[in-house]
């Protein structure tokens, strides 16, 4: 089985580029305090690379 990681929004898409608004939807994010399991790959860690300022890893 590939390796999940559980990602969790922190912050809002209000007043952000709209590339950071559509990465969060491209995660399956848009509330605070929404949480998705996502695989993790490359492609993933660099989306949330990206919105890291709204996005916090709560587990491994």
């Amino acid at each position: 089985m590939a390796q999940t990681i559980k990602v969790r929004q922190t912050g809002s898409p209000i007043r952000r580029p709209k590339d950071q608004h559509a990465t969060l939807k491209g995660l399956g994010l848009g509330k605070i305090g929404r949480e998705r399991e996502l695989e993790d790959t490359p492609s993933v860690r660099g989306m949330i690379r990206k919105v890291s300022h709204m996005v916090e890893i709560v587990g491994e």
